[in-house]
């Protein structure tokens, strides 16, 4: 089964975190991702770029509606994501527990319900 990691958590301004106070965090994140590539259920990782970045869109009545920034204004932020392979959710919350983002932030783990591939176009994961 496949599982989607999400990363909510407060961005690096919003922390009061020197660079160098986040450094053995991001080592911990490289050694996490080690791990998983390691284990063979890593299938990708990103770390997203700071919410006001970001963009929404909405569609109504085919007319688009961009909003710049965050869509909600919350203390944590989706700020990357983990897709890993599985056997069962109890073993991709093992991975979770795992996530150096789970000491300081707050993972969602969600099983995919379809992916999309160039030669399958949109299919159950294995």
């Amino acid at each position: 089964m496949r599982f989607t990691l999400l990363m909510y958590y407060a961005e690096q301004g919003d922390t009061g975190m020197s660079e160098e106070e986040m450094a053995p965090w991001r080592d911990a994140f490289n050694r996490y991702a080690r791990e998983l590539d390691d284990a063979g259920v890593l299938v990708a990782a990103e770390v997203l770029q700071a919410s006001t970045e970001s963009a929404t869109l909405t569609l109504r009545d085919n007319n688009r509606v961009n909003l710049v920034g965050p869509f909600l204004d919350t203390p944590e932020k989706l700020g990357g994501f983990f897709v890993i392979e599985a056997h069962d959710p109890a073993a991709a919350l093992e991975w979770a527990e795992k996530c150096p983002a789970a000491q300081w932030g707050t993972l969602e783990i969600r099983p995919t319900a379809v992916s999309w591939s160039h030669d399958d176009g949109w299919h159950a994961p294995n």
